[in-house]
């Protein structure tokens, strides 16, 4: 690729990269304004990648259009960095969402999930106190199980319910405890539990307390995140894909004005 043709496509593909940054900057803020105290944690990392895309994408463009060589260098070296996390992440995030599924119940068509299926990160996370103080609070925030009755009407609709992982294992009991559902968000409790699970204990009808401190509900938590979890893995293939053209079209950029520099110095 002549030094014309990789400067050019360079400073472009960089200037719509600019322009996606300052989007992503601004979706961030926008989170942090009008969504609760939950979702707000995700609003700095939204707002950290969008400044750090937008400022290689500064450097590269910059470099491309004033042909300036040291710019060309940094951009190249902090690219590399960014590929080199991108796969990191990547390779760790398909090693912890490797475990980890669900099992059916009799009479449900939703699926039940185990916290011991899942790998010792998450349980890790899940199990640190405070860690899940927090995420509790959210989970009685987001009322999810208190939306439920108004989504099922009846408990024959609830019992045909496929049902989120959360859902499953947070807002009723394991089926195994053998309690009989009243309705979508009740259980009648005054049944001696069929199981052993600790879980059965747990569970209370109150709003406030339902499954939120069952082993069910952070196996619930952790499927969620797996699910999450894979999704980001897979963009972030097609990310490091893209990215990694560019940093060769960055090499050659970089190569060529070094070439066209030398060629200036030996004709003069």
């Amino acid at each position: 690729m002549s030094a014309g043709a990789s400067t050019f496509v360079i400073r472009w593909i960089n200037f719509f990269t600019m322009i996606l940054a300052v989007a992503v900057v601004c979706f961030g803020v926008w989170m942090s304004i009008h969504h609760d105290e939950c979702r707000k944690s995700l609003t700095l990392p939204v707002i950290g990648l969008g400044a750090l895309i937008l400022l290689v994408s500064l450097i590269g463009f910059l470099g491309a259009w004033k042909n300036v060589t040291v710019l060309l260098w940094v951009y190249l070296v902090m690219l590399c960095l960014i590929l080199v996390s991108i796969m990191i992440f990547t390779v760790v995030a398909f090693i912890i969402t490797n475990s980890g599924s669900g099992h059916a119940a009799a009479g449900l068509r939703y699926k039940e999930y185990h916290l011991q299926d899942y790998s010792s990160w998450f349980l890790k996370q899940l199990n640190n106190t405070k860690n899940w103080r927090s995420l509790k609070s959210c989970l009685v925030k987001s009322e999810q199980c208190n939306n439920l009755p108004k989504r099922y009407k009846n408990l024959k609709e609830y019992k045909l319910a496929e049902l989120s992982p959360i859902e499953a294992g947070c807002c009723s009991p394991p089926s195994e405890c053998g309690y009989p559902a009243v309705n979508a968000s009740y259980y009648d409790l005054s049944y001696h539990p069929v199981s052993t699970n600790k879980d059965c204990k747990l569970y209370k009808n109150a709003r406030a307390i339902k499954c939120y401190d069952c082993d069910s509900c952070k196996a619930g938590v952790a499927q969620y995140m797996k699910e999450e979890w894979r999704v980001v893995a897979i963009f972030n293939v097609i990310l490091f894909v893209a990215l990694s053209i560019v940093y060769f079209i960055g090499c050659c950029a970089r190569r060529n004005v070094s070439s066209s520099h030398s060629s200036k110095a030996r004709g003069r």
